[in-house]
């Protein structure tokens, strides 16, 4: 059965609507909300068989932990056996925001929302829809981002009928989400924290409040390139271990050599991938910044991301755009690399894990 759609203002969500989705919710049931990072897949975080749910309906690996959503920040000591004072001045700081934080799992949490791990991952989202919702739930809302896993995440309600349409009950449109990339995971329970997953809040901002943090290497996630103790770490972050943000076109990353990191690609660099893929008799588009659009060679589908000195504004469209272009029935997506600035160390990450599915980087 098709889900039932509800449109609602993002920042006045209709009580009516949100009553509504709660009951789904309380009966075990799979409810699609926006967040202001991406649209989450949500059931009772502490119904084991409404999170197995959430699991079937993605098609993810039962090992990968699904973010806890909680509407108070008071909240986080029913699902934690710790808060260390690092913890206590990140909530202060990025709370409501996108930032989770992995803390050791209180025995309420039931194994399935935690994959299996002695770790919970927490946040608590900036968005009005989800606030409320989780509020009137009464419970915490396991939510994962609302697609089929290893695709594009999805940051409309469009997003997500194409994917989950007939698995979820009920799907609250509330717009576009303004981020557009998935919520940073920072792991608490090691010193000084480590960098699981680069976010919505950034690496700067999380140095300059907390100090040091450990940040693995690009492609850290192989156990070939990290100590145990890391890779044991990284396997407590949701969405880091497995095919991700992989639109079925084959994905071309131009990124510039490590020792001109913060320049631009070349127009010879974004020209040579497109000619390579079309002599390889394959349908081309191409993303890329607004500096860069006149330098694609005619023929090829252009996308523009948005200025290359505006992250924000690149994360906000980075998933909409891959999808768009992917159902325009392109066989390959050249992107244009952006700095690891801000934002934009998110950005290379999920275009890097989305090249490494059946693409390549340049």
């Amino acid at each position: 059965m098709p889900a039932r759609i509800l449109t609602l203002a993002p920042h006045a969500p209709d009580p009516a609507a949100i009553r509504e989705a709660a009951a789904v919710l309380s009966g075990g049931g799979l409810v699609a909300f926006p967040t202001e990072t991406v649209y989450g897949l949500g059931a009772d975080a502490l119904n084991p068989s409404a999170v197995e749910r959430i699991y079937a309906a993605k098609g993810r690996p039962v090992d990968n932990p699904i973010i806890v959503h909680i509407a108070e920040a008071e909240a986080l000591g029913r699902f934690v056996t710790d808060i260390p004072p690092v913890a206590q001045v990140l909530i202060a700081h990025c709370w409501p925001g996108p930032l989770t934080l992995v803390l050791p799992a209180a025995a309420v949490v039931p194994s399935v929302t935690r994959g299996g791990l002695p770790t919970v991952a927490v946040r608590m989202p900036a968005h009005p829809v989800a606030l409320a919702l989780i509020r009137a739930a009464g419970c915490p809302v396991a939510a994962p981002s609302a697609n089929r896993s290893g695709r594009p995440s999805p940051t409309t309600a469009q997003h997500v009928l194409a994917d989950l349409g007939g698995s979820v009950e009920l799907v609250l449109d509330g717009g576009p989400t303004p981020v557009g990339v998935e919520s940073t995971v920072l792991d608490l329970t090691s010193d000084p924290p480590v960098l699981l997953r680069p976010g919505g809040v950034s690496l700067e901002q999380l140095v300059a409040i907390v100090g040091q943090v450990t940040v693995p290497a690009p492609g850290a996630a192989a156990p070939s390139t990290t100590a145990p103790e890391l890779q044991a770490a990284l396997a407590r972050s949701p969405g880091t271990r497995y095919r991700h943000y992989a639109p079925r076109a084959k994905v071309v990353l131009v990124e510039v050599p490590p020792e001109e990191a913060g320049a631009a690609p070349s127009a010879a660099a974004l020209s040579a991938a497109v000619h390579r893929l079309w002599d390889q008799g394959l349908r081309v588009g191409a993303m890329v910044t607004a500096e860069a659009a006149f330098q694609v060679p005619l023929g090829a589908v252009v996308r523009v991301m948005g200025p290359r000195g505006d992250p924000a504004a690149v994360a906000a469209s980075l998933f909409a755009l891959l999808r768009e272009l992917d159902d325009a029935g392109l066989d390959a997506i050249v992107v244009e690399g952006i700095p690891e600035q801000g934002l934009g160390r998110a950005v290379m990450d999920r275009l890097r894990r989305a090249a490494g599915q059946g693409g390549e980087v340049v």
